[in-house]
């Protein structure tokens, strides 16, 4: 199995493992991102040969999504020989329910000049095992395999790895595979349990200085409330060689 089956150039089925935490009838929306990223980088390669590397995916959520096929669509907003800003949208039935906006930057080698002082996390074999299926509930949740620490309530860091292919029987690069996981970060370290209060993100953007290497992904996660109905929840990304980027996410925060 797999999270999406491609049924045409363009159309693409969610499987069962796609299945939602808010609920389980609608995507969780986090493998539709990563099969976003997937159709840019196939749209890159497509049109040229250099292996310009994704260094922002800002996507913005417009809706729901059903457990059913989806249409994606790729356009160039601004071309370049180095550079490029390229748009993805997600639609079913007609309707864009996720658009991508990535920037694109042709690699070079600055290997003397590497360094962040972005603190590292503990690698996942030092982190306990937790099931975050006894939280949350849906195909997406039940798939995956995360090693969490919680601090407290809101703060959190952890590791996830898919327990499915993006697309069924097609090569997904490791930035695209990450992507797949980014939206996992708003429900592992939650400051309220979901069935007291809602937080579903309406975006999410993340920005990336080096591409993830290894099978987990890490995450060093704050969650916040504001007194007016508005959160955040923001994150230190890792891979196996340490600090890679940072994801923001904006919440609307909704008391039952």
């Amino acid at each position: 199995m797999a999270y999406f089956h491609r049924l045409s150039d363009t159309t693409f089925l969610a499987t069962e493992h796609v299945g939602g935490a808010w609920n389980t009838a609608e995507q969780h929306i986090a493998p539709a991102l990563g099969l976003l990223a997937h159709a840019v980088e196939l749209d890159r390669d497509a049109r040229r040969d250099d292996g310009l590397l994704l260094a922002r995916l800002s996507y913005d959520i417009l809706g729901t999504v059903p457990v059913a096929a989806v249409d994606l669509a790729v356009r160039v907003l601004r071309p370049g020989r180095t550079i490029e800003l390229v748009e993805a949208t997600l639609s079913h039935a007609g309707r864009v329910a996720v658009t991508l906006r990535a920037w694109l930057q042709l690699p070079r080698d600055t290997g003397q000049l590497r360094g962040s002082t972005l603190v590292p996390i503990p690698p996942p074999d030092e982190l306990p095992p937790w099931d975050p299926g006894t939280v949350w509930p849906g195909g997406f949740i039940a798939s995956v395999e995360v090693r969490r620490s919680l601090a407290q309530p809101g703060r959190a860091t952890f590791w996830v790895r898919p327990g499915e292919p993006l697309v069924d029987g097609e090569q997904v690069s490791a930035t695209a595979r990450a992507a797949g996981l980014l939206d996992i970060s708003n429900g592992m370290a939650a400051r309220v349990h979901p069935k007291e209060v809602a937080f579903p993100n309406l975006d999410l953007t993340a920005h990336l200085f080096a591409e993830p290497r290894g099978e987990w992904l890490g995450f060093d996660t704050s969650v916040s409330f504001g007194a007016g109905g508005i959160g955040l929840t923001s994150s230190v990304l890792h891979g196996a060689d340490g600090p890679i980027g940072t994801l923001a996410q904006i919440l609307t925060v909704r008391p039952s």
